[in-house]
């Protein structure tokens, strides 16, 4: 349980970096324009969500945000007690 508690934090933790790097990144290469800033904020995101789920899929599941894990507690994915410890490791 330690270990996919530890990899929702983590995983959650790389996705809100590299979504806040690429928002930097984007603005950097843009100069101005904002559908290039969004162009590259968005690829640059959904490569990293990629292989964050590709890296933490077999371990936790990766659900990476709250809702995700209430939905898959609401659906029986799994039990309140390691939902709560993702949404506590996501939240924090």
């Amino acid at each position: 349980m330690r270990r996919k508690v530890a990899a929702e934090f983590f995983g959650t933790a790389l996705l809100l970096l590299s979504v806040a790097g690429s928002g930097v990144m984007g603005e950097s290469l843009a100069s101005g324009n904002a559908a290039v800033a969004l162009l590259a904020n968005s690829l640059a995101t959904g490569a990293a969500l990629y292989v964050i789920i590709s890296l933490l899929g077999p371990v936790s599941g990766a659900h990476l945000n709250p809702v995700v894990t209430l939905m898959s507690w609401a659906e029986g994915g799994c039990d309140m007690r390691q939902a709560l410890a993702y949404a506590v490791a996501q939240v924090s």
